[in-house]
């Protein structure tokens, strides 16, 4: 019998999840996506996905079709299918890949997010024929995928990785997920959207970023007031990859990677955020490291790195 030729991969974030139907060659043939957030009942988000699922399946041949689903999720349990304190979702401890399998008729393997993307990255961009990575996806929050030898690092219990939860400043912002100062809190979308809310407020330094509506500040807010070479968002850009280099550095000590590699919107602002990085990293790591480790930027266009990777799940079941 012949094996069916498509599967689904979900590229879940805080902000938005977006699906596609992906080929054994992997391409993306179709995609859509939904509003993570709107659905603070977890039926509801199953539901809202399957009912956009079904208009892009339809158009590759109809659910017949679909060998499986491969879900890149935050805190996603590769071993358990469930989804655990994650701390930019409305809902918590849900049994997730049995409740896509029961609504969608076919079976589905998840991950956290950023594994998805080091897995995409590994097999179709800028990680290709590496073994020893490291993939930062900045984000809503701050995720990771850690390669050894070729495979993702998963820990005795299915969450290692969580590098945006190591401290980066002791004592200092809250984070979501309980603990302070975490990199996390500084140097994801949100992070960068908060230290210009709280250098505003520090002194009167003029700033096109005061013209921000309260409550509406962003990290595209200050990456367009940076384009337009506004002084204090490039302070801004400059803080925070200066704290994403100490990071790295001390990630560098654990698994020694060819290169780190960033994934997600932030990463966009790579003119602002790439030297700066660099040379933190340099000059915070151990000697035998230094200049050794590259710091790439994804090579896949928008969310195809996560929904590739996840797809890679699919293909397994």
């Amino acid at each position: 019998m012949q094996k069916k030729p498509y599967v689904l991969g979900l590229d879940m974030g805080g902000t938005n999840s977006v699906l596609g139907v992906v080929d054994a060659r992997g391409h993306v043939l179709a995609r859509t996506s939904i509003k993570t957030q709107s659905y603070p009942d977890i039926n509801d988000y199953v539901n809202a996905l399957y009912d956009e699922a079904i208009k892009i399946v339809d158009s590759v041949g109809g659910m017949d079709l679909i060998r499986g689903i491969g879900a890149g999720v935050p805190n996603g349990n590769y071993y358990t299918g469930m989804i655990e304190g994650a701390m930019n979702l409305p809902w918590q401890s849900v049994p997730f890949a049995q409740l896509m399998t029961d609504r969608f008729g076919v079976p589905c393997k998840i991950t956290n997010d950023a594994n998805a993307a080091a897995i995409g990255e590994m097999t179709y961009g800028a990680a290709r024929g590496m073994k020893n990575f490291i993939m930062i996806t900045l984000g809503t929050g701050v995720g990771s995928g850690i390669v050894v030898d070729g495979k993702v690092v998963y820990g005795h219990d299915g969450f290692a990785g969580e590098l945006g939860h190591t401290i980066s400043i002791r004592n200092g912002r809250q984070c979501s997920c309980g603990l302070k100062g975490c990199l996390e809190a500084y140097t994801s979308a949100i992070g960068v959207a908060r230290t210009a809310v709280e250098w505003l407020q520090r002194d009167d330094t003029p700033s096109l970023l005061r013209e921000v509506p309260d409550g509406k500040m962003s990290s595209k807010e200050v990456y367009d007031a940076a384009k337009k070479g506004d002084k204090l968002a490039l302070e801004i850009f400059e803080f925070t990859a200066n704290l994403l280099g100490e990071a790295f550095a001390n990630f560098i000590a654990f698994s020694a990677p060819e290169a780190i590699i960033l994934f997600g919107g932030l990463a966009r602002s790579r003119e602002f955020i790439e030297k700066p990085i660099i040379e933190s990293m340099n000059k915070n790591v151990v000697s035998i490291w230094k200049d050794k480790v590259k710091v790439e930027f994804s090579q896949l266009k928008d969310s195809d790195a996560a929904i590739l990777g996840a797809s890679a799940l699919g293909w397994e079941l």
